[in-house]
């Protein structure tokens, strides 16, 4: 049985360990609290983009714009979002076997998969699976801003552009709850105008009187860019959400456990703590009988 100093000690470990739990499920709850607002701002704009593209690209050949050119998928690209830090759940993980169950699904398919990857986790993650790795984005996460996704996006567009490959994916976690994050591998490259959700009754292929300034070409130049930065940035905003989500469940959970096993050792120290004294008694007992006898 343990010593009444060892467990002393340990109820001690866990009482700090449990502050530690405490303080960061309510630091990672402040913070959900301001991701779901920037969700919240960003999804509205984001669809909205995407119906534009879809009224303004639909029924156009893809010849229109290089980012509408749909080419035999050979060369893969995937942007990869995960974090810096752990002790968020599953967060991490899950993003990350789903990239590598996707890769092996696709392999045999493609001629090249390659993985850009935002996060020290998804790096750490793929450092010893058989992948591809090119790129990888460090401190973008914890407060990803336009700049960043601006950066990101102009990458991905420059490199199908030049045709370094033929179809550019984005999987991420994608915001439920704070207690649910569903993965989701998006197409972002070629875009697909007629694969946006729209109300075709409020949103028609412009006719042929439709009149744009400066041009066709130099508007979807202009919006197409965008629009990839835009699901980079809506997809940065929903993996902050997620993962702040899933670090306060995990540190709830946590500080949880930690109640009940300082119970558990509480319960274990006061029952050694009688029978150090219960033994003492008896010696008492007994050496007072001794010396009567």
């Amino acid at each position: 049985m343990p010593s009444l100093k060892s467990l002393r000690r340990r109820i001690g470990s866990v009482k700090n360990t449990r502050q530690i739990t405490r303080a960061m499920k309510l630091v990672a709850a402040a913070k959900l609290r301001r991701a779901q607002a920037n969700i919240v701002q960003m999804r509205p704009y984001a669809y909205r983009v995407g119906d534009m593209i879809a009224e303004l690209a639909r029924g156009q050949e893809a010849e229109a714009h290089p980012l509408l050119a749909v080419r035999d998928p050979k060369r893969t690209l995937l942007l990869v979002l995960t974090s810096d830090r752990g002790l968020a759940g599953a967060f991490n993980s899950n993003v990350c076997k789903a990239t590598f169950a996707w890769v092996n699904e696709h392999a045999s398919d493609r001629d090249h998969i390659e993985l850009h990857i935002v996060g020290k986790k998804g790096r750490d993650y793929f450092k010893s699976r058989p992948v591809n790795v090119g790129k990888l984005h460090t401190d973008v996460l914890p407060d990803p801003s336009w700049d960043d996704a601006r950066a990101i996006g102009d990458e991905l567009v420059a490199a199908y552009i030049d045709s370094s490959f033929d179809e550019v994916y984005v999987v991420y976690n994608e915001f439920k709850s704070a207690i649910q994050q569903d993965v989701k591998v998006e197409r972002l490259l070629p875009v697909y105008p007629n694969h946006f959700d729209v109300d075709d009754s409020v949103l028609a292929p412009p006719s042929s009187d439709t009149l744009f300034e400066p041009s066709r070409g130099e508007v979807l130049d202009a919006l197409l860019p965008n629009h990839v930065n835009v699901q980079i940035l809506r997809s940065l905003y929903e993996s902050v959400a997620s993962e702040m989500g899933a670090r306060m469940t995990a540190m709830e959970n946590a500080t949880n456990n930690a109640g009940d096993l300082i119970k558990k050792l509480s319960l274990q120290y006061n029952r050694a703590r009688q029978a150090a004294i219960t033994t003492e008694l008896t010696e008492i007992v007994a050496g007072a009988e001794s010396l009567n006898g």
